[in-house]
Formats: structure tokens, sequence, C-alpha cells
């Protein structure tokens, strides 16, 4: 039996190489869940490599648009007749991205509607599903940037800081309820993308010289979501939990 058996979970972001990942997972673990992406034909394409066809429901979905949300997450209780799990993935930054006095305001807005607001929709009307079903678990998706120092980066440092601070707050408010908030952080993560940029930024081969470990691959962010997606971390909440190879102990 799958730790995951009988639980249903509404995935965000799940056209990335983290989100596809912990799709994936998910399902071999025995959940259903619905898929669901901006980008419509990544999200199909992680539905067609899941193994179990019926177990996945891929789903266009912007997370920076309420009614998309709501219409999101009302198909998946209908198709599976509850949710137990929303794990918000979606979100990313950009070459845009500066310190404070250079970034473009655009970028600053775009790094907290996705990465923030994203995740506070989500939370905002799926929560009611998680309720209804007598408890769950949320799972959001903070940063290393939020835990130590990364020039730079400042957009993306601002809204994952604030997923962060989202994480720990609505961990005692929804604990009556059943209901563990936590928050992953990843380090330097080594999906299709990210593989490409490391190769071609000092910066980035900089990093990836100190992960202690070596840098992390997105099956490690998998592994951690479903560890906390299960029952095995029923007395976990309101926390950030850094894979990262050790980078943020410096």
């Amino acid at each position: 039996m799958g730790r995951l058996e009988g639980k249903v979970a509404f995935v965000t972001g799940a056209g990335g190489g983290i989100g596809g990942e912990i799709c994936r997972q998910f399902i071999a673990e025995g959940a259903r869940v619905l898929a669901g992406d901006i980008h419509a034909d990544l999200v199909k394409a992680v539905a067609e490599t899941s193994g179990e066809r019926n177990a996945i429901i891929p789903l266009r979905l912007d997370v920076t648009d309420a009614e998309s949300v709501r219409a999101g997450l009302a198909h998946a209780a209908e198709m599976f007749g509850k949710i137990d799990i929303l794990c918000n993935a979606a979100g990313g930054s950009t070459p845009n991205d500066a310190r404070v006095t250079d970034a473009p305001e655009d970028e600053f807005w775009r790094a907290i509607r996705l990465d923030l607001f994203g995740t506070f929709l989500v939370c905002k009307y799926g929560i009611p599903y998680l309720q209804k079903a007598g408890g769950g678990s949320v799972i959001n998706f903070s940063s290393m940037v939020a835990v130590m120092a990364l020039t730079d980066r400042d957009c993306y440092t601002a809204a994952k800081g604030g997923v962060h601070a989202l994480t720990r707050s609505m961990a005692p408010e929804y604990a009556p309820d059943r209901i563990r908030v936590n928050a992953i952080a990843p380090g330097l993560t080594l999906s299709e993308r990210v593989r490409h940029l490391v190769d071609e930024r000092a910066e980035l081969r900089k990093l990836a010289d100190q992960c202690l470990l070596g840098p992390c691959e997105p099956i490690d962010m998998a592994h951690m979501a479903v560890y906390l997606a299960s029952d095995e971390s029923r007395h976990t909440t309101g926390q950030i939990i850094s894979v990262d190879s050790g980078v943020t102990i410096y």
C-alpha cells in the first residue's frame, strides 16, 4: 500500500521539473492528482509519463487568476470527490531580477503575483476543501533565498520571504482543522532549465560548487513533498524545511 493511498492532491506548477516530479511520485505512492500549470502542453506531457493515467488530470491553470484557481479546485473535487493536499510548486525567478536599485518594477510585481499571490490564492480557495475532508496538508515552496543572502535576486527574495512568513502564520490558524502547513526551501535544483543555466552563468556554477553533497535534483524535492503529504508528517507543521545540500548552513 502506498504512503498516499486514498489521498487527492492539487499540484500547481506541475509542468516544471520539480512540480512534474512531485506529481509522478505522488501517483507512485497511491495518490490521485490534479496537475495544474499555465503551460498546458507541459502538464499534458507530465500526465503521459505518470504511469497511472487514470490517477492524474492535467489542467491549464493560472495561479495568479482567482477564477482559474477556483475552477481548478472545483474540478479536482468533482472528479476525485475531495482534496487532501495542496502543493504550491508554481513560481520562479527570471534574468530580469536584480538588486533593488536596479530591478524593474514590473519584475517585482511579476514575482509577487506568481510566487506569493499565487500561493495565497490556492490556500485561500483550497483550504476549505481540506477542512471539508477533515484535515490535510498544505505544502508551499519557499526558497534558499528566503533563508540566506543571495545577491541580485531582490524581487524573488521578497516573494519567497512572503511565502516563508505566510506558511508560519497559517500553521496555527488551521491546526484546529487538522491541517498542516509547511514549506520546502529548495537549494540549487538541476531541472532541465536550470542545468542549462548553470553551464552558462558563472554565479550559478559557483553556487553549485558550494553544495556539500552536490546540486539537488527534482526528485529530492519530490521525496520531501511525499513525506509532508503523508501521515508520517502528522505532527510537522509551521516548518520551512531546507533541501539544499547544505548551502544555507554557511
